[in-house]
């Protein structure tokens, strides 16, 4: 899925990789890093839930959440009541934060207990998160939340009221700092375990849709729209 609409930065040239930093160089496996831009946009889009980390009173926690992306901006989803976005409406900037997403495709069985491990594409976004105030873009951060998590639904579904905006928030994370990490293929046995009587391999995983199941009150005559049965 990819958004085109974007409030900011639309007709500007971006580089095609992310530059590291401090905070999004691996200290394990470097190899598996990476700041590819093209590669980020894409496990972001085929994602719909997020963990949003900050700091509450001295203490970590990490929140999952639903998000959309329209160009190189996330928009995280929440109650105007909720404590992360009340901090990043309060607090000047913004709110710190790591916003992280994985898809773990595959479990990787070893021989050994040691090296079990999974195949996994993730990103990390650090960054500071602000309130979106503008009401075209808080419309627009709607819509692209919507749809991340079934394309097309944002406009096959009623618009969100003025009474609905005011009880909604939504804050901002721009990509600035962003790295991607990937682990494939097999396990990694050590050389001498090869001979051990134990299955060795992966086990994929894949994500499905079992078929849509209508509200009891739907009118018979409305029929799965074609991007719900494309799923």
């Amino acid at each position: 899925m990819q958004h085109t609409a974007t409030p900011a930065g639309a007709g500007q040239d971006v580089a095609a990789s992310y530059l590291p930093t401090d905070r999004t160089v691996p200290t394990r496996s470097r190899d598996r890093a990476s700041y590819d831009r093209e590669l980020v946009h894409s496990i972001l889009d085929e994602a719909y839930l997020c963990h949003l980390g900050f700091v509450r009173d001295g203490a970590p926690v990490v929140l999952p959440t639903l998000f959309g992306r329209i160009g190189e901006r996330l928009y995280v989803h929440g109650s105007t009541g909720s404590r992360p976005l009340r901090a990043a409406k309060s607090t000047d900037p913004g709110l710190p934060v790591c916003l992280t997403v994985t898809h773990v495709d595959a479990l990787v069985l070893a021989r050994s207990a040691f090296h079990h491990s999974m195949n996994y594409r993730s990103v990390v976004v650090h960054g500071t998160a602000v309130t979106v105030t503008d009401p075209e873009e808080l419309r627009l951060a709607l819509d692209a939340i919507v749809d991340q998590v079934v394309p097309g639904r944002s406009q096959d579904s009623r618009p969100a009221n003025s009474k609905e905006l005011a009880a909604t928030a939504v804050i901002r994370l721009d990509l600035n700092e962003v790295s991607a990490k990937v682990r494939t293929g097999g396990p990694n046995d050590e050389p001498e375990d090869g001979a051990l009587p134990y299955w060795t391999g992966i086990v994929p995983l894949t994500r499905g849709y079992a078929p849509p199941v209508p509200a009891d009150d739907l009118d018979p005559a409305i029929v799965v729209p074609d991007y719900l049965s494309a799923l």
